[in-house]
């Protein structure tokens, strides 16, 4: 086989790719191990992590949720009070906005995600609304702020992570209070003691560390709101924002890897491949097609465990002695289908292009 990882004495690529920040950010950071697609609950030390600023390390008998501004009936709840309020556990799958950002050419300088930005959990917590109705918004609010405890700067800008919601989104989004992670308290990087959820949304919607939810007659404009998480296509466009996951899927590596460059190796014959696929707003997916040989095959759907959570698939591929790409692209009951390159925007969001696999195929033993 040529250009092959597994030959004896084979070189590695020693140009950089990546800036000294990048790196910083993805030692931070932590994708899911593609590995552990074949579970529809992903397990909680792999689910991915973006945090942009400190971790905050918060009591958890001492947090309170302030509910302020625009109500006529503002109150504020300890995590006693929240956790007795009505309780639900939905699965959900989150991803990240940037997400597939390093595929991008050019690519935006941030946090480098390839493909493992994403992962399903089991969410605890409490549904939002019932809580926003017993604070009496008035007529007049336009969005709801949720504020987490991180703070930090960003491009010069000292602010509290902060995103807002409108009283549509809050009235149609199954939208969630959220102390408890497959069945434990949340860790601290996942947003102890209490985090949002928005099912159906990127990630950055989901305001972990929540300490304060604000009516606003006016909309809010917080930098996490209006300077970033939009879709701009030159630095004067005010763009779009980053709402609803885009159709995606990816498939789980098979074989064994190269430590260096990720591709994988197996011997030919049968092989069985499977993965996930998931898209936003509750909306099951309809196809999965994985590229074989050249040519798109159907793959047989496995289910999901929720409305909100991801999608398993499978197909047998027969493999032959040889380098192959191996692809997947998924197709939504809406009719998105994802495209085989991005969409180029400023901010490097929502990448949902197929996700590519390199397999070297060796003689059968």
């Amino acid at each position: 086989m040529t250009d092959s990882p597994f030959t004896p004495g084979a070189t590695r690529n020693g140009v950089p790719e990546f800036t000294r920040e990048e790196v910083g950010l993805a030692n931070r950071n932590s994708g899911a191990l593609l590995e552990t697609l074949d579970c529809d609950i992903t397990p909680t030390g792999t689910h991915y992590l973006l945090t942009h600023f400190d971790v905050p390390m918060l009591s958890a008998p001492d947090h309170v949720l302030e509910f302020a501004g625009a109500f006529d009936a503002p109150f504020a709840l300890s995590m006693d009070e929240i956790m007795a309020q009505p309780q639900v556990t939905q699965p959900v799958t989150l991803e990240c906005a940037g997400n597939g950002r390093a595929g991008m050419d050019p690519r935006p300088l941030s946090m480098p995600w390839m493909y493992e930005a994403v992962g399903t959990s089991e969410w605890t917590g409490t549904p939002l609304a019932p809580l926003i109705a017993r604070a009496k918004p008035r007529d007049s609010v336009q969005d709801f702020a949720f504020i987490g405890a991180d703070f930090g700067y960003d491009k010069g800008v000292a602010h509290a992570f902060g995103r807002s919601l409108t009283p549509q989104d809050v009235a149609e989004l199954d939208v969630m209070l959220v102390w408890g992670m497959n069945g434990a308290p949340l860790l601290p990087q996942h947003g102890a003691p209490l985090r949002l959820i928005v099912p159906g949304w990127y990630g950055m919607a989901s305001v972990k560390w929540l300490t304060k939810i604000e009516a606003m007659e006016h909309r809010y404009q917080g930098f996490q709101q209006v300077e970033t998480y939009r879709f701009r296509t030159h630095a004067d466009d005010p763009g779009q924002p980053v709402t609803r996951i885009h159709v995606r899927s990816l498939m789980k590596p098979p074989g064994v890897p190269d430590w260096f460059t990720r591709d994988r190796w197996l011997q030919a014959g049968r092989v069985t491949l499977s993965g996930r696929a998931w898209t936003g707003g509750g909306v099951p997916i309809e196809r999965v097609e994985v590229l074989l040989n050249g040519d798109w095959h159907d793959a047989a759907l496995t289910g999901r465990a929720g409305r909100y959570a991801w999608t398993g698939w499978q197909i047998d591929w027969t493999a032959t002695p040889g380098l192959h790409e191996l692809a997947c692209r998924a197709t939504d009951a809406e009719g998105n289908r994802q495209p085989l390159s991005a969409a180029q925007n400023l901010g490097g969001f929502a990448n949902n292009s197929v996700h590519r696999v390199r397999v070297h195929v060796a003689e059968s033993a």
